[in-house]
Protein backbone atom coordinates (compact mmCIF):
# COMPACT_ATOMS: atom_id res chain seq x y z
CA UNK A 1 0.00 0.00 0.00
CA UNK A 2 2.81 2.35 0.88
CA UNK A 3 4.58 1.60 -2.43
CA UNK A 4 1.35 2.31 -4.31
CA UNK A 5 0.92 5.62 -2.47
CA UNK A 6 4.53 6.56 -3.25
CA UNK A 7 4.08 5.71 -6.93
CA UNK A 8 0.91 7.77 -7.07
CA UNK A 9 2.62 10.76 -5.45
CA UNK A 10 5.60 10.42 -7.80
CA UNK A 11 3.31 10.27 -10.83
CA UNK A 12 1.40 13.37 -9.64
CA UNK A 13 4.67 15.24 -9.16
CA UNK A 14 5.78 14.34 -12.68
CA UNK A 15 2.38 15.41 -13.98
CA UNK A 16 2.68 18.73 -12.12
CA UNK A 17 6.09 19.29 -13.72
CA UNK A 18 4.69 18.52 -17.16
CA UNK A 19 1.74 20.87 -16.66
CA UNK A 20 4.09 23.56 -15.35
CA UNK A 21 6.42 23.12 -18.32
CA UNK A 22 3.48 23.17 -20.72
CA UNK A 23 2.14 26.34 -19.10
CA UNK A 24 5.53 28.05 -19.34
CA UNK A 25 5.84 26.97 -22.94
CA UNK A 26 2.37 28.31 -23.72
CA UNK A 27 3.18 31.68 -22.10
CA UNK A 28 6.47 31.92 -24.01
CA UNK A 29 4.66 31.05 -27.23
CA UNK A 30 2.00 33.71 -26.62
CA UNK A 31 4.62 36.34 -25.81
CA UNK A 32 6.72 35.39 -28.84
CA UNK A 33 3.69 35.41 -31.11
CA UNK A 34 2.58 38.78 -29.74
CA UNK A 35 6.03 40.28 -30.30
CA UNK A 36 6.11 38.87 -33.83
CA UNK A 37 2.65 40.25 -34.60
CA UNK A 38 3.56 43.66 -33.20
CA UNK A 39 6.77 43.68 -35.26
CA UNK A 40 4.79 42.95 -38.41
CA UNK A 41 2.08 45.51 -37.70
CA UNK A 42 3.86 48.39 -35.94
CA UNK A 43 7.55 47.97 -36.70
CA UNK A 44 10.65 47.50 -34.52
CA UNK A 45 10.64 50.94 -32.83
CA UNK A 46 7.10 50.62 -31.46
CA UNK A 47 7.73 46.99 -30.51
CA UNK A 48 10.86 47.89 -28.56
CA UNK A 49 8.98 50.74 -26.87
CA UNK A 50 6.14 48.38 -25.93
CA UNK A 51 8.54 45.81 -24.43
CA UNK A 52 10.41 48.45 -22.45
CA UNK A 53 7.10 49.99 -21.33
CA UNK A 54 5.72 46.64 -20.13
CA UNK A 55 8.90 45.77 -18.25
CA UNK A 56 9.01 49.28 -16.77
CA UNK A 57 5.35 49.00 -15.79
CA UNK A 58 5.95 45.68 -14.01
CA UNK A 59 8.87 47.25 -12.12
CA UNK A 60 6.77 50.28 -11.19
CA UNK A 61 4.16 47.98 -9.65
CA UNK A 62 6.77 46.87 -7.10
CA UNK A 63 7.56 50.31 -5.64
CA UNK A 64 5.31 53.33 -5.25
CA UNK A 65 8.30 55.69 -5.20
CA UNK A 66 9.41 54.48 -8.61
CA UNK A 67 5.85 54.97 -9.85
CA UNK A 68 5.93 58.59 -8.64
CA UNK A 69 9.31 59.20 -10.28
CA UNK A 70 7.87 57.76 -13.48
CA UNK A 71 5.06 60.33 -13.42
CA UNK A 72 7.55 63.17 -13.02
CA UNK A 73 9.81 61.82 -15.78
CA UNK A 74 6.97 61.49 -18.31
CA UNK A 75 5.50 64.84 -17.27
CA UNK A 76 8.71 66.70 -18.01
CA UNK A 77 10.11 64.74 -20.94
CA UNK A 78 7.15 63.55 -23.08
CA UNK A 79 4.16 65.47 -21.66
CA UNK A 80 1.90 64.90 -24.68
CA UNK A 81 3.03 61.37 -25.49
CA UNK A 82 0.30 58.77 -26.08
CA UNK A 83 0.35 55.02 -26.51
CA UNK A 84 1.34 54.13 -30.09
CA UNK A 85 -1.83 52.03 -30.48
CA UNK A 86 -5.52 52.40 -29.67
CA UNK A 87 -7.42 50.45 -27.02
CA UNK A 88 -10.86 51.89 -27.76
CA UNK A 89 -9.33 55.32 -27.11
CA UNK A 90 -5.74 56.54 -26.94
CA UNK A 91 -4.62 57.23 -23.36
CA UNK A 92 -1.56 59.37 -22.80
CA UNK A 93 1.59 57.95 -21.29
CA UNK A 94 0.90 60.22 -18.33
CA UNK A 95 -2.57 58.65 -17.94
CA UNK A 96 -0.95 55.24 -17.78
CA UNK A 97 1.71 56.38 -15.29
CA UNK A 98 -0.79 58.01 -12.94
CA UNK A 99 -3.06 54.98 -13.22
CA UNK A 100 -0.15 52.65 -12.33
CA UNK A 101 0.78 54.89 -9.40
CA UNK A 102 -2.77 54.88 -8.02
CA UNK A 103 -3.00 51.12 -8.58
CA UNK A 104 0.13 50.55 -6.47
CA UNK A 105 -1.34 52.83 -3.81
CA UNK A 106 -4.61 50.85 -3.76
CA UNK A 107 -2.67 47.56 -3.54
CA UNK A 108 -0.98 48.87 -0.41
CA UNK A 109 -4.37 49.46 1.18
CA UNK A 110 -5.67 46.06 0.04
CA UNK A 111 -2.63 44.25 1.45
CA UNK A 112 -2.75 46.10 4.77
CA UNK A 113 0.45 48.09 4.29
CA UNK A 114 -1.61 51.27 4.80
CA UNK A 115 -4.20 51.55 7.51
CA UNK A 116 -4.79 55.21 8.39
CA UNK A 117 -5.46 57.91 5.79
CA UNK A 118 -3.53 61.10 6.49
CA UNK A 119 -5.02 64.33 5.17
CA UNK A 120 -5.10 68.04 6.06
CA UNK A 121 -7.95 70.50 6.76
CA UNK A 122 -7.34 72.04 3.32
CA UNK A 123 -8.55 68.85 1.66
CA UNK A 124 -12.11 69.79 2.59
CA UNK A 125 -11.93 72.72 0.14
CA UNK A 126 -10.24 70.61 -2.52
CA UNK A 127 -13.01 68.02 -2.16
CA UNK A 128 -15.69 70.69 -2.59
CA UNK A 129 -13.84 71.97 -5.64
CA UNK A 130 -13.73 68.48 -7.20
CA UNK A 131 -17.44 67.97 -6.52
CA UNK A 132 -18.20 71.28 -8.21
CA UNK A 133 -16.08 70.32 -11.23
CA UNK A 134 -18.13 67.15 -11.65
CA UNK A 135 -21.38 69.09 -11.20
CA UNK A 136 -20.33 71.68 -13.81
CA UNK A 137 -19.29 68.94 -16.24
CA UNK A 138 -22.67 67.20 -15.95
CA UNK A 139 -24.60 70.48 -16.09
CA UNK A 140 -22.73 71.52 -19.22
CA UNK A 141 -23.95 68.46 -21.12
CA UNK A 142 -27.10 70.38 -21.97
CA UNK A 143 -24.96 72.35 -24.46
CA UNK A 144 -23.23 69.33 -25.99
CA UNK A 145 -22.47 65.69 -25.20
CA UNK A 146 -18.81 64.85 -24.50
CA UNK A 147 -16.87 62.65 -26.90
CA UNK A 148 -14.45 59.93 -25.78
CA UNK A 149 -11.47 62.30 -25.86
CA UNK A 150 -13.18 64.90 -23.66
CA UNK A 151 -14.26 62.22 -21.18
CA UNK A 152 -10.70 60.90 -21.01
CA UNK A 153 -9.32 64.40 -20.49
CA UNK A 154 -11.79 65.18 -17.72
CA UNK A 155 -11.09 61.85 -16.02
CA UNK A 156 -7.36 62.56 -16.34
CA UNK A 157 -7.88 65.93 -14.66
CA UNK A 158 -9.65 64.28 -11.72
CA UNK A 159 -6.82 61.75 -11.45
CA UNK A 160 -4.29 64.61 -11.38
CA UNK A 161 -6.21 66.35 -8.60
CA UNK A 162 -6.29 63.06 -6.67
CA UNK A 163 -2.50 63.37 -6.31
CA UNK A 164 -3.17 66.14 -3.80
CA UNK A 165 -4.79 63.51 -1.57
CA UNK A 166 -2.58 60.50 -2.23
CA UNK A 167 0.80 62.21 -1.94
CA UNK A 168 -0.03 63.83 1.38
CA UNK A 169 -0.83 60.36 2.69
CA UNK A 170 2.35 58.85 1.25
CA UNK A 171 4.96 61.56 1.88
CA UNK A 172 5.57 61.30 5.61
CA UNK A 173 9.37 61.37 5.51
CA UNK A 174 11.54 64.49 5.02
CA UNK A 175 14.02 62.41 3.01
CA UNK A 176 11.35 61.57 0.43
CA UNK A 177 10.29 65.21 0.11
CA UNK A 178 13.91 66.27 -0.33
CA UNK A 179 14.54 63.51 -2.87
CA UNK A 180 11.60 64.72 -4.96
CA UNK A 181 13.29 68.12 -5.32
CA UNK A 182 16.31 66.26 -6.67
CA UNK A 183 14.14 64.27 -9.11
CA UNK A 184 12.48 67.47 -10.37
CA UNK A 185 15.88 69.14 -10.79
CA UNK A 186 17.17 66.19 -12.82
CA UNK A 187 14.27 65.94 -15.28
CA UNK A 188 13.57 69.66 -15.71
CA UNK A 189 17.32 70.13 -16.24
CA UNK A 190 17.25 67.55 -19.04
CA UNK A 191 14.19 69.18 -20.62
CA UNK A 192 15.76 72.65 -20.37
CA UNK A 193 18.93 71.43 -22.09
CA UNK A 194 16.81 69.79 -24.77
CA UNK A 195 14.86 73.01 -25.30
CA UNK A 196 18.06 75.04 -25.66
CA UNK A 197 19.61 72.45 -27.98
CA UNK A 198 16.58 72.39 -30.29
CA UNK A 199 16.45 76.20 -30.28
CA UNK A 200 20.10 76.35 -31.39
CA UNK A 201 19.57 73.90 -34.25
CA UNK A 202 18.44 75.08 -37.69
CA UNK A 203 14.65 75.15 -37.80
CA UNK A 204 14.36 72.41 -40.41
CA UNK A 205 16.65 70.10 -38.43
CA UNK A 206 14.80 70.73 -35.17
CA UNK A 207 11.46 70.14 -36.89
CA UNK A 208 12.65 66.87 -38.43
CA UNK A 209 13.68 65.65 -34.97
CA UNK A 210 10.45 66.70 -33.26
CA UNK A 211 8.13 65.18 -35.85
CA UNK A 212 9.63 61.79 -35.02
CA UNK A 213 7.52 61.99 -31.88
CA UNK A 214 4.39 61.78 -34.06
CA UNK A 215 4.35 58.03 -33.35
CA UNK A 216 3.54 59.06 -29.77
CA UNK A 217 0.71 61.41 -30.67
CA UNK A 218 2.75 64.56 -31.31
CA UNK A 219 2.08 66.84 -34.31
CA UNK A 220 3.36 65.65 -37.68
CA UNK A 221 4.47 69.11 -38.82
CA UNK A 222 4.41 72.82 -38.10
CA UNK A 223 6.07 72.26 -34.75
CA UNK A 224 8.53 75.16 -34.54
CA UNK A 225 6.98 78.27 -32.98
CA UNK A 226 7.82 81.94 -33.48
CA UNK A 227 7.05 85.20 -31.70
CA UNK A 228 3.57 86.26 -32.86
CA UNK A 229 3.81 83.43 -35.46
CA UNK A 230 6.32 85.57 -37.39
CA UNK A 231 9.73 83.97 -38.18
CA UNK A 232 11.21 87.46 -38.55
CA UNK A 233 10.58 88.13 -34.85
CA UNK A 234 12.52 85.09 -33.68
CA UNK A 235 12.06 81.45 -32.71
CA UNK A 236 10.61 80.40 -29.36
CA UNK A 237 12.02 77.44 -27.41
CA UNK A 238 9.50 74.62 -26.95
CA UNK A 239 11.49 71.50 -26.01
CA UNK A 240 9.03 68.61 -26.27
CA UNK A 241 6.20 70.73 -24.83
CA UNK A 242 4.72 71.81 -28.22
CA UNK A 243 3.55 75.17 -26.86
CA UNK A 244 6.18 77.75 -25.76
CA UNK A 245 3.91 79.30 -23.12
CA UNK A 246 3.17 75.92 -21.56
CA UNK A 247 6.90 75.18 -21.66
CA UNK A 248 7.64 78.56 -20.08
CA UNK A 249 5.19 77.95 -17.24
CA UNK A 250 6.70 74.57 -16.35
CA UNK A 251 10.20 76.08 -16.40
CA UNK A 252 9.20 79.07 -14.25
CA UNK A 253 7.53 76.96 -11.57
CA UNK A 254 10.43 74.50 -11.51
CA UNK A 255 12.97 77.33 -11.25
CA UNK A 256 11.06 78.76 -8.28
CA UNK A 257 11.17 75.35 -6.61
CA UNK A 258 14.92 75.02 -7.21
CA UNK A 259 15.92 78.59 -6.27
CA UNK A 260 15.91 78.22 -2.44
CA UNK A 261 18.44 75.40 -2.81
CA UNK A 262 21.09 77.87 -3.99
CA UNK A 263 21.52 79.37 -0.51
CA UNK A 264 20.04 76.55 1.61
CA UNK A 265 21.99 75.55 4.70
CA UNK A 266 21.48 71.91 3.74
CA UNK A 267 20.78 71.71 -0.02
CA UNK A 268 19.52 68.50 -1.62
CA UNK A 269 22.58 68.47 -3.89
CA UNK A 270 25.98 68.19 -2.24
CA UNK A 271 27.64 70.39 -4.86
CA UNK A 272 26.08 73.86 -4.76
CA UNK A 273 27.65 74.83 -8.09
CA UNK A 274 25.61 72.07 -9.71
CA UNK A 275 22.40 73.51 -8.22
CA UNK A 276 23.34 76.92 -9.62
CA UNK A 277 24.07 75.33 -13.01
CA UNK A 278 20.66 73.62 -13.16
CA UNK A 279 18.88 76.81 -12.11
CA UNK A 280 20.69 78.93 -14.71
CA UNK A 281 19.99 76.34 -17.43
CA UNK A 282 16.28 76.34 -16.59
CA UNK A 283 16.23 80.15 -16.46
CA UNK A 284 18.02 80.36 -19.84
CA UNK A 285 15.49 78.00 -21.43
CA UNK A 286 12.70 80.10 -19.92
CA UNK A 287 14.17 83.23 -21.48
CA UNK A 288 14.29 81.52 -24.89
CA UNK A 289 10.58 80.65 -24.72
CA UNK A 290 9.82 84.40 -24.88
CA UNK A 291 7.00 83.71 -22.43
CA UNK A 292 6.70 87.07 -20.71
CA UNK A 293 4.03 85.95 -18.24
CA UNK A 294 6.18 83.04 -17.03
CA UNK A 295 9.30 85.22 -16.83
CA UNK A 296 7.52 87.85 -14.72
CA UNK A 297 5.91 85.15 -12.55
CA UNK A 298 9.35 83.76 -11.76
CA UNK A 299 10.46 87.29 -10.87
CA UNK A 300 7.61 87.47 -8.34
CA UNK A 301 8.55 84.06 -6.93
CA UNK A 302 12.23 84.97 -6.53
CA UNK A 303 11.28 88.25 -4.84
CA UNK A 304 9.19 86.34 -2.29
CA UNK A 305 12.09 83.97 -1.62
CA UNK A 306 14.41 86.95 -1.09
CA UNK A 307 12.05 88.73 1.29
CA UNK A 308 10.95 85.63 3.21
CA UNK A 309 14.29 83.92 3.72
CA UNK A 310 17.34 84.52 1.55
CA UNK A 311 18.25 88.21 1.44
CA UNK A 312 21.31 87.23 -0.62
CA UNK A 313 18.95 86.86 -3.58
CA UNK A 314 18.30 90.61 -3.62
CA UNK A 315 21.73 91.60 -5.12
CA UNK A 316 21.38 88.79 -7.68
CA UNK A 317 17.90 89.98 -8.63
CA UNK A 318 19.14 93.54 -9.03
CA UNK A 319 22.09 92.31 -11.11
CA UNK A 320 19.79 90.20 -13.30
CA UNK A 321 17.40 93.11 -13.82
CA UNK A 322 20.30 95.40 -14.73
CA UNK A 323 21.67 92.93 -17.27
CA UNK A 324 18.22 92.47 -18.74
CA UNK A 325 17.81 96.21 -19.18
CA UNK A 326 21.34 96.96 -20.43
CA UNK A 327 22.53 94.04 -22.57
CA UNK A 328 21.97 94.54 -26.32
CA UNK A 329 20.87 90.89 -26.69
CA UNK A 330 17.92 91.41 -24.34
CA UNK A 331 16.56 94.71 -25.65
CA UNK A 332 13.93 93.14 -27.88
CA UNK A 333 12.71 91.02 -24.98
CA UNK A 334 12.50 94.02 -22.64
CA UNK A 335 10.70 96.01 -25.32
CA UNK A 336 8.11 93.23 -25.70
CA UNK A 337 7.53 93.23 -21.94
CA UNK A 338 6.80 96.97 -21.98
CA UNK A 339 4.62 96.51 -25.06
CA UNK A 340 2.58 93.98 -23.11
CA UNK A 341 1.98 96.43 -20.26
CA UNK A 342 0.99 99.11 -22.75
CA UNK A 343 -1.20 96.70 -24.72
CA UNK A 344 0.59 97.48 -27.99
CA UNK A 345 1.65 94.09 -29.36
CA UNK A 346 -0.61 91.68 -31.20
CA UNK A 347 -0.49 88.91 -28.57
CA UNK A 348 -1.57 91.27 -25.78
CA UNK A 349 -4.32 92.80 -27.91
CA UNK A 350 -5.65 89.31 -28.61
CA UNK A 351 -5.59 88.57 -24.89
CA UNK A 352 -7.51 91.77 -24.13
CA UNK A 353 -10.11 90.80 -26.72
CA UNK A 354 -10.44 87.34 -25.18
CA UNK A 355 -10.79 88.81 -21.68
CA UNK A 356 -13.53 91.17 -22.86
CA UNK A 357 -15.47 88.32 -24.48
CA UNK A 358 -14.97 86.20 -21.38
CA UNK A 359 -16.43 88.87 -19.09
CA UNK A 360 -19.47 88.99 -21.37
CA UNK A 361 -19.93 85.21 -21.08
CA UNK A 362 -19.49 85.34 -17.29
CA UNK A 363 -22.17 88.02 -17.03
CA UNK A 364 -24.62 85.61 -18.72
CA UNK A 365 -23.73 82.50 -16.70
CA UNK A 366 -22.14 83.85 -13.51
CA UNK A 367 -22.74 81.07 -11.00
CA UNK A 368 -22.27 77.79 -12.86
CA UNK A 369 -20.58 78.63 -16.16
CA UNK A 370 -21.32 76.57 -19.27
CA UNK A 371 -19.31 73.42 -18.56
CA UNK A 372 -16.69 71.65 -20.66
CA UNK A 373 -18.55 70.06 -23.56
CA UNK A 374 -20.21 72.78 -25.59
CA UNK A 375 -21.58 76.33 -25.75
CA UNK A 376 -25.16 77.68 -25.87
CA UNK A 377 -24.46 79.27 -29.26
CA UNK A 378 -21.66 79.40 -31.81
CA UNK A 379 -20.64 82.96 -30.94
CA UNK A 380 -19.46 81.95 -27.47
CA UNK A 381 -16.10 80.37 -26.66
CA UNK A 382 -14.47 79.48 -23.35
CA UNK A 383 -10.74 79.42 -24.12
CA UNK A 384 -9.12 82.59 -22.84
CA UNK A 385 -5.51 83.29 -21.85
CA UNK A 386 -6.28 83.60 -18.15
CA UNK A 387 -6.85 80.57 -15.94
CA UNK A 388 -9.29 82.37 -13.65
CA UNK A 389 -11.42 83.59 -16.54
CA UNK A 390 -11.54 80.22 -18.27
CA UNK A 391 -12.52 78.74 -14.90
CA UNK A 392 -15.33 81.27 -14.57
CA UNK A 393 -16.42 80.49 -18.14
CA UNK A 394 -16.63 76.76 -17.52
CA UNK A 395 -17.39 76.31 -13.81
CA UNK A 396 -18.72 79.75 -12.89
CA UNK A 397 -17.69 82.18 -10.20
CA UNK A 398 -18.74 79.58 -7.63
CA UNK A 399 -16.03 77.24 -8.88
CA UNK A 400 -13.46 80.04 -8.91
CA UNK A 401 -14.33 80.88 -5.32
CA UNK A 402 -13.93 77.27 -4.21
CA UNK A 403 -10.57 77.09 -6.01
CA UNK A 404 -9.33 80.30 -4.37
CA UNK A 405 -10.47 79.07 -0.96
CA UNK A 406 -8.43 75.89 -1.48
CA UNK A 407 -5.36 77.86 -2.60
CA UNK A 408 -5.72 80.32 0.28
CA UNK A 409 -6.03 77.40 2.69
CA UNK A 410 -2.76 75.92 1.39
CA UNK A 411 -0.85 79.16 2.02
CA UNK A 412 -2.37 79.71 5.48
CA UNK A 413 -1.58 76.12 6.44
CA UNK A 414 1.94 76.57 5.01
CA UNK A 415 2.50 79.89 6.78
CA UNK A 416 1.71 78.30 10.14
CA UNK A 417 4.18 75.51 9.38
CA UNK A 418 6.84 78.02 8.29
CA UNK A 419 7.28 79.21 11.88
CA UNK A 420 8.85 75.79 12.58
CA UNK A 421 10.26 74.90 9.16
CA UNK A 422 12.57 77.91 8.96
CA UNK A 423 14.58 76.51 11.90
CA UNK A 424 14.87 73.02 10.37
CA UNK A 425 17.76 72.67 7.90
CA UNK A 426 16.16 69.63 6.27
CA UNK A 427 12.83 71.32 5.61
CA UNK A 428 13.25 75.09 5.33
CA UNK A 429 14.37 75.31 1.69
CA UNK A 430 12.04 72.62 0.34
CA UNK A 431 9.04 73.97 2.26
CA UNK A 432 9.65 77.47 0.94
CA UNK A 433 10.40 76.15 -2.56
CA UNK A 434 7.18 74.14 -2.83
CA UNK A 435 5.01 77.07 -1.74
CA UNK A 436 6.79 79.66 -3.88
CA UNK A 437 6.50 77.28 -6.85
CA UNK A 438 2.73 77.19 -6.30
CA UNK A 439 2.62 80.97 -5.97
CA UNK A 440 4.58 81.30 -9.23
CA UNK A 441 2.05 79.05 -10.98
CA UNK A 442 -0.88 81.11 -9.68
CA UNK A 443 0.74 84.37 -10.81
CA UNK A 444 1.60 82.85 -14.20
CA UNK A 445 -2.04 81.79 -14.55
CA UNK A 446 -3.14 85.44 -14.81
CA UNK A 447 -1.96 85.42 -18.44
CA UNK A 448 -2.09 81.70 -19.29
CA UNK A 449 -4.71 78.95 -19.11
CA UNK A 450 -2.75 75.71 -19.24
CA UNK A 451 -3.24 74.70 -15.60
CA UNK A 452 -6.97 74.34 -16.28
CA UNK A 453 -7.35 73.61 -19.98
CA UNK A 454 -8.25 69.93 -20.29
CA UNK A 455 -6.08 69.12 -23.31
CA UNK A 456 -2.93 70.22 -21.42
CA UNK A 457 -3.02 67.40 -18.89
CA UNK A 458 0.71 67.57 -18.16
CA UNK A 459 0.37 71.21 -17.03
CA UNK A 460 -2.65 70.32 -14.89
CA UNK A 461 -0.76 67.39 -13.37
CA UNK A 462 2.28 69.54 -12.59
CA UNK A 463 0.07 72.15 -10.93
CA UNK A 464 -1.65 69.62 -8.64
CA UNK A 465 1.62 67.84 -7.99
CA UNK A 466 2.96 71.19 -6.74
CA UNK A 467 -0.15 71.58 -4.58
CA UNK A 468 0.40 68.09 -3.17
CA UNK A 469 4.07 68.73 -2.35
CA UNK A 470 3.27 72.04 -0.62
CA UNK A 471 0.57 70.38 1.48
CA UNK A 472 2.75 67.35 2.25
CA UNK A 473 5.62 69.51 3.52
CA UNK A 474 3.26 71.55 5.71
CA UNK A 475 1.53 68.44 7.02
CA UNK A 476 4.87 66.81 7.90
CA UNK A 477 5.87 69.88 9.90
CA UNK A 478 2.53 70.04 11.73
CA UNK A 479 2.87 66.33 12.56
CA UNK A 480 6.33 66.94 14.02
CA UNK A 481 4.93 69.82 16.06
CA UNK A 482 2.19 67.61 17.48
CA UNK A 483 4.70 64.88 18.31
CA UNK A 484 6.86 67.35 20.26
CA UNK A 485 3.97 68.93 22.18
Amino acid sequence: MNFQTYDLQNWLMQLDRRLYAALIGLIIGIIGGGIGLLLAVAGPVVTLGAIVGILGGLYILTDIRIALYGIIALLFLVPFGTLPFRIGLTPTLLDVAIGAFLLVYLFQWMTGKRRMLQLTPVHVFITLYVMWLIFAFVLGMQYGMPNATRLRQFAGTLLSISLAFVLVDILRDPKMLRRLVLVVMAFIGIQALLGIFLWLLPDTTAESLLVRLSRLGYPQGGVIRYVEANPALGERAIGTWVDPNAFGSILAVSAALIAPQIFARKPVLKYRWLTVGVFLTVAAALFLTSSRASFLALGVGLSVIAVARYRRFIPLLLLGASLLLLLPQTQNYVDRIFQAFRGEDLATQMRIGEWTDSLELISRYPLTGIGFTGTPNRNLYTDVANMYLIMANQIGLTGVLLFLLAMGGIFIYGWRAWAIAKYDDNLDAIHLGYHVALLTALVNAVADLYYFRLDFQASITWFWLTVALALASSNLIHQKKQALS
